[in-house]
């Protein structure tokens, strides 16, 4: 799950445009969490693996959308954060 978790946030974070202030496990934490989202996702538009539930992991396509996605949704509030000085 690391592994899977490493790539997807890698890939993630190469595919949408700019610059992110994450450190490594930052990283893999995003293409964790992406992979949830993206067994969320699959559940949803799929159906499939009903005896597992929707809060399940993904394969590598889909934790790569879901990492995008967690990606974007983290610059978003991010973004709306007050400059501290």
């Amino acid at each position: 799950m690391i592994l899977l978790g490493l790539i997807a946030g890698a890939v993630a974070r190469l595919v949408v445009p700019g610059r992110d202030a994450l450190s490594i496990p930052a990283t893999i934490g995003l293409g964790l969490v992406g992979s949830f989202i993206g067994g969320f996702l699959g559940y949803l538009l799929f159906g499939h693996d009903f005896d597992e539930g929707a809060f399940q992991p993904s394969g590598l396509i889909g934790s790569i959308i879901g990492a995008i996605i967690a990606l974007l949704i983290y610059r978003a509030v991010d973004g709306r954060r007050p400059v501290r000085h």
